[in-house]
Parts: C-alpha cells; structure tokens; sequence
C-alpha cells in the first residue's frame, strides 16, 4: 500500500490530488513530504468570501505539518494559488486542509489538542517531535472551535468558585470554564454576561440547606 493511498483514506479532498511521498532529505530520511497538485477542472476559491474565482497566479511551496508516521515528520507541500474575486480583489485560495497562515494542518491541530487533555504539553511535544507552541496553538484552536459552536439554551445551573492564583489575595472566579480576575460580585456578573444566559437562583444541596436550616433555627 502507497502512502498517497493512506492519506486519501484519511484526509480525501475531492478538488486536490496527492503526489507521490518522498523524503525531504535523502540523507537523513526524517521528515516525508507529500505533494499536492489541484485537480485540473476544479476552480480554486477565495479566502475572503468563500466562493469559486478565476485563477491569478501561484505562490512559492509552502509545507504543513500533518500527523507523524511512526516517528516520522509528514509535510504536505503546496503551491498556493491567487485568485482575482471580482468582490474581494486578488486574495489567496482558500484550502480545506489549512486556514490562514497556519504551518500546522487542521487535523494535526486537533490530534496535538487530544493529547494534550491526556498528558502535559510539554510531554505531548516531545512525544510527537513538534514545540510547546504548537501545541498551545492546537489546544487554542480547539478551545476556540469549542465556543463559537456551543448551546447554552439548556443551562439551568452553574456552579461558581474561586482560586487563589498569586500570594496574597489574589482570586480568579470560575464559572462555567470563563475565568476573570478578582472575587468580587462584579467578577461573577462578568462571567455571567460573558456567557449570555441569565443568572439562575442561587441553589444548595440537601446537607448544605441541612446545615442551614439548622443555623437558623
């Protein structure tokens, strides 16, 4: 089996066609280079608006990190085209493996990000031969994602806390996973406006309201 094969089992963009693999260095043989030509009836389409335009020009080679293979760094390389959008002017192509100028493909992206839930990322690095700082921006990549796509319609609680994160008093409060700094009522209702759901009632547990009532009386 090729390894164009694999990759088209598990990253198939239907307007692309991968080359043949070869070894960036014939010496060293540590890093694999994977080509990818367009296909020769699809139109590329513009970075700025999202539609289809005619073809400007092509830019240099550019690499993209993708997933190791057996300890092995895999690089796609890619000659970005121009295009000239009758609405945004000249931009370049919009490619489904990549966004904006990123060096690290999307889908190696989310694999860093899920070891990074399972080990330190400075373990995840160096398990995977890549730097702390693309793994910090694969976790932030998820994390952004993570926002922009999820429900609160269905939120009838949140739980509040607080951390000590400096010596002397100096909190952060947590609620839901927004942070912001301080302990004060202010703190929380910053939290609350920034997730854009209405405060629920204050609640307590059946040994907590015990507890209470207890007090009370």
């Amino acid at each position: 089996m090729q390894l164009k094969t694999i990759a088209n089992h598990v990253e198939r963009h239907k307007s692309f066609v991968y080359q043949e693999a070869r070894w960036a260095d014939l010496e060293t043989k540590t890093e694999i280079e994977i080509p990818i030509q367009p296909r020769a009836n699809g139109r590329p389409i513009c970075s700025g608006c999202g539609q289809t335009a005619p073809g400007y020009d092509r830019l240099a080679e550019r690499r993209f990190e993708f997933v190791p293979l057996w300890q092995i760094a895999v690089y796609f390389v890619y000659a970005m085209r121009r295009v000239d959008c009758p609405a945004c002017g000249v931009k370049v192509e919009q490619v489904p493996w990549c966004d904006g100028k990123n060096q690290l493909a999307t889908t190696y992206r989310w694999f860093l990000a899920g070891w990074a839930k399972r080990l330190c990322w400075k373990s995840v690095a160096e398990a995977f031969g890549t730097t702390w700082q693309n793994v910090f921006h694969s976790v932030k990549h998820a994390v952004s994602w993570g926002l922009a796509h999820r429900d609160l319609s269905g939120v009838e609680a949140i739980g509040v806390d607080e951390v000590q994160w400096h010596r002397g008093h100096k909190y952060l409060t947590l609620a839901l996973v927004r942070l912001k700094q301080g302990r004060s009522t202010k703190a929380a209702s910053d939290c609350y406006g920034s997730a854009r759901i209405a405060r629920p009632r204050p609640s307590c547990d059946s040994s907590e309201c015990s507890a209470k009532s207890g007090q009370a009386s």
